[in-house]
């Protein structure tokens, strides 16, 4: 839908976007399942997994981004794209995960990678309603770090690495 359009992001301290590389190959393992799914992009910083599902035919997508600066930047963007089904809400992730859950297709989690809250953030998503039936969840830490442990019925379908970044998808 946005072929050959560019992502410009902001420049924000502690914002690194998911590379390239990743996000084309995380897009050919999401293939099947993304036109029409409803996304949840929580930790959504620059948003680039969540744009990228919408020019990929998601129905809709849900951006949770803290950093006022940043979620204006994404506002902006889509606006400029004229997305259709985008969500941005200016929100801390965990406290938006404590709030009524709502069940999505597709669940992408890349939390700072020193932040320690992968494992909160996991036991939510995957128990708290938030994942829809049959949905998978994208994962994105430090390649150096060991993915927490999943509750009964979940496990990881697919991983990669590239470079420092580990990545995982779960179902």
């Amino acid at each position: 839908m946005w072929r050959g359009r560019k992502f410009r992001f902001p420049e924000v301290q502690g914002l690194r976007p998911t590379p390239d590389r990743v996000r084309e190959t995380l897009f050919n393992w999401l293939a099947p399942r993304i036109v029409g799914a409803r996304c949840l992009d929580l930790f959504a910083g620059s948003g680039a997994l969540g744009l990228e599902a919408l020019s990929r035919g998601a129905a809709a997508v849900r951006f949770i981004e803290r950093e006022p600066g940043a979620a204006a930047d994404l506002r902006a963007m889509l606006a400029r794209f004229d997305a259709r089904g985008a969500q941005v809400v200016e929100a801390d992730a965990m406290r938006h995960l404590a709030g009524p859950a709502s069940p999505f297709d597709i669940i992408f989690v890349d939390p700072p990678f020193d932040a320690g809250l992968l494992p909160e953030t996991l036991a939510r998503v995957l128990t708290g309603g938030w994942l829809a039936p049959g949905g998978v969840v994208y994962v994105e830490q430090s390649a150096r770090s060991p993915l927490p442990p999943l509750p009964p019925g979940r496990a990881v379908a697919k991983s990669g690495r590239a470079g420092d970044v580990g990545y995982h998808l779960l179902a």
